[in-house]
């Protein structure tokens, strides 16, 4: 039991590092890394564009390597990668080098996440699982609190080198404890693709072309692409929103952000806990409601404190959505590989809604002048989200006879 808890914190550490150091440390970054080695804002456009595109790419590849090589054998490897990428950071002033390195990185936040629905159906109790991946899925927010606590100390000195070999050691501590606690825990093999036994009684595996396009699946992947579409942009045009449209001063909106952070820190964890209790699909409807309020909030009364309180209720639903849509895909999987299959296309849909999303939502302010309308098609793909949420199968309480959980 301790062991599996210890994976549990393991995996919630290399998402912190992988998606909270690899991706979000060098926006915070991007001024002081611009006066010392002299890249434009272009080049800034152009790299996180490319990180993204690695995201996808790197999900693919999850997808066909972790049945291969068993998905602890890609999340160890993966935290590796990402360790000596940012550790080589700091060692370049070749700009090229450098974001070929953020590029990495963004690949390894892939690889690590895709293959925890793996980890998490063999080591997490059936019942559990939605505490488990909202713990996980909080990762990023605590690796961005570490930024927040670093960037300050030692980026106005001119010291950003410094909180990159910080962080790139640190990610390398975390990376070795996971290799020794999923080597105590055999977790380092593949996993074996294990029968589904239904209510209605015991069911051959289906094939994985099948699986693939059974209805709920499809749901899946399309709620995904919904959530990449709504969330993404609701946080790439919210500064601007803020500052520049709505006339809030820095101040205010850095308390803004500082909410969803804060929030976020244990969103996950309670949002899980309670999938747990009253189940995974009305724990989804819950948090698609808050990013319908957070939405309507910001077109309906954007002013005084109404937008902290849509920084909060944005925070609820944006960590755990990430844990428990994985929750679900474990839950309903015939195998732990079926799981990676769906959860890693599921993944790549995400991504590419939110590329969709913050362009089309570019175009939408160009063309009305206003961010108000991006918020509110959020408020709207966010009631078409509770709309597919309820068209899911409910997941049993507990499974008769899968072998993907290992009670402990």
């Amino acid at each position: 039991m301790r062991l599996n808890a210890a994976v549990v914190v393991l995996l919630t550490g290399l998402v912190a590092a992988t998606y909270g150091f690899g991706i979000y440390l060098f926006a915070q970054l991007v001024p002081d890394m611009q006066a010392s080695l002299g890249f434009g804002l272009s080049y800034v456009g152009s790299i996180t564009a490319s990180a993204q595109l690695g995201f996808l790419l790197c999900a693919m590849l999850a997808v066909w390597l972790t049945p291969k090589i068993g998905g602890g054998n890609v999340i160890v490897a993966s935290g590796t990668i990402c360790a000596l990428a940012l550790l080589l950071i700091p060692l370049s002033s070749n700009i090229i080098v450098v974001g070929v390195l953020l590029i990495v990185l963004a690949g390894t936040a892939a690889t690590v996440f895709v293959p925890m629905v793996d980890i998490i159906s063999r080591v997490v109790a059936y019942r559990y699982r939605g505490l488990a991946m909202g713990l996980v899925s909080s990762g990023t927010s605590y690796g961005v609190a570490v930024n927040s606590l670093l960037v300050p100390l030692y980026a106005p000195q001119g010291e950003w080198r410094s909180i990159w070999w910080m962080v790139g050691l640190l990610t390398l501590a975390v990376a070795v404890m996971a290799l020794a606690t999923f080597k105590r825990t055999d977790l380092l093999g593949r996993s074996v693709s294990t029968t589904a036994v239904r209510s209605a009684g015991t069911v051959a595996v289906p094939s994985l072309r099948s699986e693939l396009i059974r209805p709920w699946v499809l749901l899946i992947w399309s709620m995904n692409f919904l959530i990449g579409l709504s969330t993404f942009p609701f946080q790439t045009y919210l500064s601007s929103y803020l500052r520049v449209e709505l006339g809030f001063d820095v101040q205010y909106t850095a308390q803004v952000w500082a909410l969803i952070g804060i929030v976020g820190m244990v969103a996950g964890l309670v949002v899980g806990w309670l999938s747990d209790r009253i189940g995974l699909r009305a724990a989804m409807c819950l948090v698609y409601g808050c990013v319908v309020m957070a939405a309507l909030l910001f077109v309906i009364s954007p002013t005084g404190y109404w937008p902290l309180v849509a920084a909060v209720l944005f925070s609820i639903a944006f960590y755990p959505i990430f844990g428990l849509i994985p929750a679900y895909v474990s839950k309903l999987a015939s195998s732990s590989a079926m799981a990676v299959s769906i959860f890693g296309i599921a993944n790549v849909m995400q991504g590419t809604g939110g590329i969709l999303g913050n362009y089309g939502a570019g175009l939408l302010t160009v063309h009305n002048g206003s961010f108000a309308g991006i918020y509110a098609v959020i408020s709207v793909v966010g009631v078409l989200l509770i709309v597919l949420t309820l068209k899911l199968p409910r997941e049993a309480s507990e499974p008769v006879a899968t072998g993907m959980a290992i009670e402990g």
